[in-house]
């Protein structure tokens, strides 16, 4: 059917569960994290909201194959979180929001800074809006980053083989906790920022059960990886596909990568206990188990594919963090979880998939999209 703005959408009811069993929101639900959740909760026989406007490279693949694999348990609207109606129509029929929809690359924020708040601010206080509107308001779990804690240039560092660490020993064996003062670097870094206390202050001010997750790098399945954004997937893709590589810095620069099922598991214990977690933000990431160089990933793809990339250095990225681990004890404290997939064993499942799901085209292949567009106008 058509929405009232001529938008293509459908609605199915959910199949398999009870009429009183209402659906969870994923706004960004056709995204890379957003599929994985969908996946995981209608795997369950729980009814899914997916909420996309269907503008990032690769989604319609990831809302195919949800709709060819769950079918009536899921429902779809195709719509933008700027668009406050579609916002309040979506969230009136759930009993949770994971909010995940947002412009997600700081290098196209600095080239559309309003599109970036538009999206990430505006978009984010109409799903807190259409939240506060309910008479019980669902809980909401929000997607932040650990881009608000700026460039951590207060956070002194050395180099420790092909790794930048802190001096501080502390630092160096626990990460960044919470308490890492907020420091918004570049559009993007402002608009999460600003969002992620959005949704604290909504807890604060209107008793609303709200959870920031300020993620690191998250990493598997359904990820169409760019150079922009979504770096460990992207580089497979280039190692495996055209064996070309562009690093911007040294490739010293460290993160601590989470594969996305420990994501979700983290995710949904935090739905699970958000009247206990509410107004509380979590640095989330596979924490220093998990903290790997971009030349370490580099070497693990390398060793994988048995394919050596012919690498091009570029000037590092306006407020790139030359290290950034997230310190997750706060939250494994409060929950219980820890990241289970070590990160060969992670890389490996990355590849696989895109072996099988990417090469050798790009996922914009007309096949897909036709077959996308082709069911949502059945419908």
């Amino acid at each position: 059917m058509t929405t009232s703005r001529g938008e293509t959408s459908f609605t199915r009811e959910p199949a398999g569960v009870g009429r009183s069993d209402k659906p969870a929101l994923i706004t960004g639900g056709a995204g890379f994290i957003g599929t994985n959740v969908a996946e995981r909760l209608l795997g369950t026989g729980k009814p899914v909201i997916v909420l996309d406007n269907l503008s990032r490279s690769g989604v319609k693949h990831n809302l195919q194959h949800l709709c060819d694999t769950f079918g009536d348990l899921l429902q779809v609207e195709i719509g933008d979180v700027r668009d406050a109606g579609t916002v309040q129509k979506a969230a009136a029929q759930c009993d949770s929001i994971y909010h995940l929809a947002a412009q997600v690359a700081v290098t196209t924020s600095l080239v559309q800074p309003v599109e970036d708040l538009e999206v990430n601010l505006l978009g984010t206080l109409n799903v807190l809006e259409a939240a506060r509107k309910r008479r019980s308001p669902p809980p909401i779990l929000f997607a932040s980053t650990n881009k608000v804690y700026g460039d951590l240039g207060d956070v002194e560092l050395t180099q420790v083989g092909n790794r930048h660490v802190p001096r501080d020993r502390d630092r160096r064996a626990h990460g960044i906790n919470e308490s890492q003062p907020l420091e918004f670097h570049s559009p993007y870094g402002c608009s999460k920022g600003a969002a992620d206390q959005y949704v604290l202050d909504y807890a604060r001010m209107y008793g609303l059960p709200n959870v920031v997750f300020r993620m690191s790098c998250i990493y598997g399945q359904h990820q169409f990886g760019t150079e922009d954004q979504g770096w460990v997937a992207h580089f497979a893709r280039q190692i495996l596909g055209e064996g070309r590589l562009s690093i911007y810095g040294d490739g010293m620069q460290v993160r601590d990568i989470l594969y996305v099922d420990d994501l979700v598991a983290a995710m949904l214990l935090a739905m699970e206990r958000a009247d206990v977690l509410a107004g509380r933000a979590f640095n989330i990431g596979g924490g220093p188990d998990h903290a790997v160089s971009l030349l370490d990933t580099v070497g693990y793809l390398s060793q994988l594919s048995g394919l050596e990339p012919r690498i091009r250095y570029g000037p590092p990225r306006k407020g790139d963090q030359p290290y950034y681990v997230s310190d997750t004890r706060s939250f494994s404290e409060a929950t219980g979880w820890m990241p289970q997939v070590p990160v060969e064993q992670g890389i490996s499942r990355l590849c696989r998939w895109i072996e099988e799901n990417v090469q050798p085209d790009v996922p914009e292949h007309p096949r897909h999209e036709d077959r996308v567009l082709g069911t949502l106008q059945k419908e």
